[in-house]
């Protein structure tokens, strides 16, 4: 897909992201990266910026980069209307090829964005170059397990209805015909692209993973 078709996916995926079971993984992408506090913090596919307000208040600086123009008017309008302007910025921009200088955050997300790429080293390298030296990534995964089957099966066992459960099981189609990651798979990814300190955390029930990982000092 390319930046014009997901102008049309506004509301939908602002939507998903105010969904029970994202808003949960947000959460916990919050908690696993810790503090903010004087960090330049980056989203790579930010969407409507809303896992950037997570650390708002405490990130030194936050910017938010999207393929969709109109997801990043979304996130702009968003941080207006939460008075973060003045320490946020928003850019249409894609994962593979980053309009930043190397070394220039302290942290950087993609929690919807990666696996979608045809080949997700690419974007994952581009991301290793803006980081700082100790800098950390978080990225947020589908798993081997991931399926409309499995996603459907997870949806009832919990709960989950209506448009949460439409965008669950969407999030999944899209997946199973991309990249899918074991925990030793994305552990190997990161190794080769020279990061260290790589922990990973199942969510969803395993049908997807949080993958933190610092950059290698001097890499």
């Amino acid at each position: 897909m390319n930046g014009e078709e997901f102008d049309e996916l506004v509301s939908f995926f602002d939507g998903m992201a105010r969904t029970t079971w994202l808003k949960q993984i947000h959460d916990t992408l919050k908690d696993t990266t810790g503090s903010w506090t004087d960090k330049e913090v980056l989203d790579v596919g930010c969407g409507t910026g809303r896992l950037l307000l997570r650390g708002a208040e405490e990130a030194k600086r936050l910017v938010g980069v999207d393929l969709s123009s109109e997801m990043v008017k979304a996130s702009i309008q968003q941080f207006f209307y939460h008075e973060l302007s003045g320490k946020s910025e928003f850019l249409v921009a894609d994962a593979e090829n980053l309009p930043f200088k190397e070394k220039t955050f302290d942290l950087a997300f993609s929690t919807c964005v990666m696996f979608l790429l045809p080949d997700p080293a690419k974007g994952i390298r581009e991301i290793h170059r803006i980081l700082n030296d100790g800098g950390m990534i978080a990225m947020l995964n589908p798993t081997e397990k991931m399926s409309q089957e499995t996603a459907a099966s997870y949806a009832k066992e919990n709960g989950i209805s209506g448009f949460e459960r439409t965008a669950l099981l969407k999030w999944s189609n899209v997946s199973t015909r991309r990249h899918r990651y074991t925990e030793n798979e994305m552990t190997g990814l990161l190794q080769d692209l020279h990061f260290t300190e790589i922990k990973h955390k199942e969510v969803l029930g395993g049908l997807a993973i949080i993958s933190t990982a610092k950059k290698e000092q001097n890499s």
